[in-house]
């Protein structure tokens, strides 16, 4: 084989490996993105009036990134982010546990959740703005209603997902219900209640945007935008700080599947095989 073509077949193999790693294709995809909305701006195509150029809006968001305030706004909205979201696994992960190892409960209690579940979170942050005087308070319960649904729909269908053979093994030996839900129910139900969690993060995140957007306060990103857009730069500086939202939200999310992918290992090794 002649040295270029080992070269050549080199250079595909890499290419290929690249191609299949998700990072690079998303960082591809990114950036094919930004070249094609900043050629759309230079070219005329998109009115830089209406939507500023990517390049501008790249170098506002690296602005922001030295800005103290709005790093203090950022640590707000991941503050409230987190402290919701925490809370709403305390409360949303029991409840699916006891909802689907009672289903004569879980059958009486559905037509509620099926009437709760569809009512959009962001038109009850006006009523939750008569309800709680503390913002705080606010964000937080708007995070936990939103939230609840994903954590608790996939803690109930994770539970009638789990081997009936092995529950009846185990109360053959004569393990009693708790230990049958600690030893057996629970170590199933563990990725897909991961799963929900990492749903409800992105829920929790717009939730907490979107109060303090519409609801109000002194401190966080939708407190930022709300007083960005009153400035002379503010289409500028509301995008900068929107793609400062998103970026939150990768990272959330990212972390969110590294973490699930350590813990549960033979989870992800299962699925592959099965696929």
């Amino acid at each position: 084989m002649s040295p270029r073509r080992h070269r050549g077949d080199l250079m595909r193999v890499i290419a290929r490996r690249l191609l299949d790693n998700a990072v690079v294709c998303g960082i591809i995809g990114v950036v094919s993105l930004i070249c094609v909305a900043e050629a759309a701006g230079r070219l005329g195509l998109i009115s830089t009036t209406q939507f500023p150029l990517a390049s501008t809006i790249l170098v506002n968001a690296v602005q922001l990134a030295a800005d103290p305030e709005f790093l203090g706004d950022v640590a707000a909205t991941f503050g409230g982010w987190a402290l919701g979201l925490v809370l709403t696994v305390a409360v949303a992960v029991p409840a699916g546990l006891l909802l689907g190892s009672l289903p004569p409960v879980e059958r009486a209690l559905r037509p509620i959740i099926e009437f709760l579940r569809p009512i959009p979170s962001v038109a009850l942050i006006p009523l939750a703005a008569f309800i709680f005087t503390e913002r705080l308070d606010m964000k937080i319960a708007m995070i936990m209603y939103a939230s609840t649904w994903p954590i608790l729909i996939n803690t109930i269908y994770g539970l009638k997902d789990v081997d009936p053979v092995a529950k009846e093994t185990l109360r053959a030996f004569g393990f009693g219900p708790l230990s049958v839900l600690w030893r057996v129910s629970l170590p199933s139900t563990a990725p897909f209640i991961a799963t929900g969690v990492r749903v409800a993060a992105t829920i929790a995140l717009i939730l907490a945007i979107s109060t303090e957007l519409l609801g109000g306060g002194s401190d966080g990103i939708g407190t930022f935008i709300i007083v960005a857009g009153s400035s002379p730069d503010g289409l500028t500086l509301t995008v900068a700080a929107t793609v400062w939202a998103g970026i939150l939200g990768i990272i959330a999310n990212g972390a969110l599947v590294w973490g699930e992918r350590r813990i549960f290992r033979w989870h992800t090794a299962m699925m592959g095989a099965t696929q």
